[in-house]
């Protein structure tokens, strides 16, 4: 039986195997069973990168979502009702918390009763087998795979099969979906499932899919590796009008999706990982004019700083391009501190769509060498020779970058002669001396008196004088 655990931790980041803890301490203090599901169990056996930890509880995972907070996660969006949280944990790691849950419908596609279930019950009434797979993080059952759909060996076909001949009928955005995975994986509908995929577009349910379940998966498609696939799998269904009624007429940019791309390639592989929504959304409605694309997202229910993101992105890059050609960066300093500041998917689409000499250069020249010496300064170094932290430590730090960007301390030896003497630290000395305090000085006698005679002798020459006096 494979041990799932250690290959869930093997293949988590650092980040991530903290927040799998985190979660799982949470749950037991509580008293909640919690599961890892959905995406993540899905990537983990099919061997792909688990992007996002997403977690089941047999209960409420609202304290658990505030303690969270209070150590660093954020809550990017929430459903009260369906008591389903989506987070960025601490350590820039995206992934959600919601509370098992059935859903009971009276009549196919009405509207659902939600009620508060147990884990085989929420993965029964999941849209993919593929997807309701779950594995137990709970001390007597850690690492305890459940899969009551037999998800697993649809896994292992490359097929992506629907749990009930209702599923689309119960949420059309499922149509969306299912050809997102089949683009994303690499996989096919399996056989019924495609009979009942054909079906549900012949009655036109691809029609009545809410706008805001369209704004949903449109954010999941800028999530993906490849968007560019996953639009034109919707062009080979039909699928792309539903977006915005204009793409029976106009594509998206693909062009700037695969240069999007290129440039997320190219910060992914100096250690930056761009979160891309706007620059998507920005080439997926490019072919609309300025008002007509704002209008298309607020139909689809985004946020008014969502839409502002992606309405005002190219006036934004301009300006970045107009400030990384100017003097004002020549010095590498300036620039590094400058491009530190920049949000990363603003940096992508700079590079997508600006591809400027200089500004290139500039990009690169920071991705390559400015920012890993800046990752490189010797901290630890630093509190060995006794510099506490605080603005002191960090002046020092920033010094010895300007004097690394200069050319200087080009060997460890060198660096670390340099760290020295910014720190105060002579050769030859461990660490740092703390200046003494000084000794209290006694107080001055007035002119005109007299010390008394046993003032400033020891207790032992008092007692010697005591003796002879007597």
């Amino acid at each position: 039986m494979p041990d799932y655990m250690f290959m869930l931790e093997t293949r988590l980041s650092p980040e991530q195997n903290a927040v799998l803890a985190q979660v799982q301490q949470l749950a037991q203090e509580h008293g909640v069973n919690v599961y890892l599901t959905g995406g993540a169990v899905r990537d983990l056996l099919s061997g792909l990168p688990i992007r996002d930890l997403d977690f089941t509880l047999e209960g409420n995972p609202l304290p658990l979502v505030r303690v969270l907070e209070r150590r660093g996660a954020r809550v990017i969006e929430q459903e009260t009702r369906l008591q389903h949280f989506e987070l960025l944990f601490a350590g820039d790691v995206e992934g959600s918390l919601e509370a098992a849950r059935d859903e009971v419908y009276a009549v196919p596609g009405g509207r659902p009763h939600v009620r508060w279930s147990t884990i085989m019950e929420d993965l029964r009434r999941r849209d993919f087998a593929l997807n309701a797979i779950a594995l137990s993080l709970n001390p007597a059952s850690r690492g305890l795979l459940l899969d009551p759909n037999n998800g697993v060996a649809d896994i292992e076909r490359r097929e992506v099969r629907a749990l009930t001949i209702h599923c689309f009928t119960n949420q059309p955005v499922r149509l969306l979906r299912a050809v997102r995975y089949c683009a994303r994986l690499g996989y096919r509908l399996e056989g019924r499932t495609e009979e009942w995929f054909e079906l549900a577009l012949e009655r036109g349910l691809h029609r009545q899919i809410p706008p805001a379940d369209i704004g949903r998966e449109l954010k999941q498609l800028a999530r993906e590796g490849n968007p560019s696939a996953v639009l034109k799998a919707w062009d080979e269904h039909d699928l792309l009008p539903v977006i915005h009624p204009q793409f029976q007429h106009r594509s998206p940019d693909y062009e700037g999706l695969a240069r999007l791309a290129r440039a997320a390639g190219t910060l992914m592989a100096a250690g930056i990982r761009p979160r891309l929504f706007a620059p998507v959304l920005h080439y997926v409605f490019a072919r609309l004019g300025p008002r007509e694309r704002a209008a298309a997202l607020r139909r689809l229910q985004f946020s008014a700083e969502e839409v502002a993101a992606v309405t005002r992105l190219d006036a934004q890059a301009r300006q970045v391009v107009r400030t990384l050609k100017s003097k004002a960066l020549d010095a590498p300093r300036v620039a590094c501190a400058f491009l530190d500041r920049l949000p990363c998917e603003l940096l992508a689409f700079v590079l997508a769509e600006y591809p400027q000499p200089k500004v290139t250069a500039r990009i690169r020249q920071y991705l390559t060498r400015w920012r890993p010496l800046r990752q490189s300064l010797p901290v630890d170094e630093l509190k060995a020779l006794g510099v506490p932290p605080g603005p002191q430590f960090d002046a020092i730090l920033e010094q010895l970058f300007e004097m690394l960007l200069a050319g200087r301390g080009k060997t460890p030896a060198e660096r670390s002669r340099l760290l020295r003497q910014l720190a105060g630290v002579r050769e030859g000395e461990g660490r740092r001396q703390a200046v003494p305090k000084k000794k209290p000085v006694a107080a001055a006698v007035p002119a005109g008196t007299t010390r008394p005679r046993s003032e400033g002798r020891s207790a032992k020459g008092r007692s010697r004088l005591k003796a002879s006096r007597g």
